[in-house]
């Protein structure tokens, strides 16, 4: 039996944007925005990575986003990396088969991207990979697994700085490289001024600017070890006494899951000035950025926002994939040593927040799709 590879004249002009995290919902967002300006064709396949309502789909609307064209509904009965990539690449390649587009856009470095990637790739069409030639050089992240691979079988590589394309070089990657900016500053900084309008902008939680501290906590490396969770909660509790601030934490399913497992809830609870909550919708999640004295996570995603936003960021990491935070003086790496965190938290609030931001001007949506232009034409 032969495996099926499209031929060009079976492709259509379409462009296919693939999502399914909540980070990728927001960096793909100007893309599909751009693409509706120029008339090109498109849809949105939805790997369903983040099933949870407060996680994802609520951003369709918020965004100005159209509904799903395809989702992989089943990605949500899995929750080994190998069965969830597997499913989702069954899912896409199904979609793929029947839509036949010219090109598909990735975004990231999650299982949806390698799983998009890698069906696209199979099928003999071109994939362009936004936010590529990111390295933490950390080989026991997933995601960076995710990265190298993806950067390896796409044709078109969207590097967001000189540094990511330094990466990609060195690499040896065989697509082209376009230094395009982020897409991130594209989303922050068109919906931060939504945030900004808003007179509840900060959710009805009753804060006051520069007044509280923001804390989120997802990673795998963090939340699925319980004596590193115990340490962030110990640090969080020593940053807040020191500083005698709230500290808000909107707490992601995956880590609610495992506080529940390792029974730390107690723990969390004792606290004093910790103030969990649900996620919360991505305009008032920026206007919690905006407003935060300080924000500590272990987000990729929320380390470029904080930059962008000009909120001194603390990373509970050992290490990021985003050093051009660190180069500008926007973030400091504390890894997960409650010491540290609480040294790296007062270091950031003596720094001069006006460093420059190093991700673009806000029109990499632009430089990308010119990039796709030639594909779809």
């Amino acid at each position: 039996m032969s495996l099926k590879i499209l031929k060009k004249n079976e492709l259509t002009r379409d462009v296919a944007v693939v999502m399914g995290t909540r980070p990728g919902i927001i960096k793909m967002a100007p893309l599909v925005t751009e693409l509706e300006r120029r008339g090109i064709g498109h849809f949105i396949v939805h790997t369903g990575q983040h099933y949870s309502a407060n996680m994802d789909f609520d951003f369709f609307g918020e965004l100005g986003l159209p509904e799903p064209a395809f989702r992989v509904g089943t990605t949500r009965n899995y929750s080994r990396h190998g069965d969830q990539t597997a499913e989702m690449l069954r899912g896409v390649e199904q979609c793929l088969l029947e839509r036949k587009p010219a090109v598909v856009l990735v975004c990231g470095d999650a299982n949806t991207n390698l799983a998009a990637g890698l069906a696209a790739r199979k099928l003999g069409i071109v994939v362009g990979h936004v936010e590529s030639g990111l390295r933490s050089n950390d080989w026991s992240m997933p995601e960076e697994h995710n990265r190298v691979i993806l950067d390896h079988i796409c044709e078109l590589l969207f590097a967001p700085t000189d540094n990511s394309k330094r990466n990609l070089s060195e690499d040896n990657v065989r697509g082209e490289v376009f230094v395009t900016g982020n897409t991130i500053v594209d989303s922050t900084l068109r919906y931060v001024q939504v945030a900004r309008e808003n007179p509840d902008r900060i959710g009805g939680l009753g804060l006051e600017t520069g007044k509280f501290l923001l804390l989120t906590c997802h990673r795998e490396e963090n939340v699925d070890h319980r004596d590193r969770l115990l340490n962030i909660i110990e640090g969080i509790r020593l940053i807040s006494e020191d500083l005698d601030r709230e500290v808000i934490f909107p707490v992601h399913p995956r880590t609610v899951k495992r506080i529940d497992e390792f029974g730390v809830g107690e723990k969390l609870e004792s606290v004093r000035g910790l103030r969990v909550i649900d996620p919360v919708p991505y305009t008032a999640n920026l206007a919690l950025i905006d407003g935060a004295l300080v924000v500590l996570t272990d987000s990729g995603g929320i380390q470029e926002e904080a930059c962008i936003l000009h909120t001194p960021c603390v990373t509970l990491r050992d290490n990021t994939e985003r050093p051009e935070t660190i180069e500008v003086g926007a973030n400091v790496i504390a890894g997960n040593s409650p010491v540290d965190m609480l040294a790296a938290t007062r270091e950031m609030l003596m720094r001069e927040a006006s460093w420059p931001v190093p991700f673009g001007d806000g029109r990499a949506a632009e430089r990308i799709i010119d990039a796709v232009v030639p594909f779809v034409s």
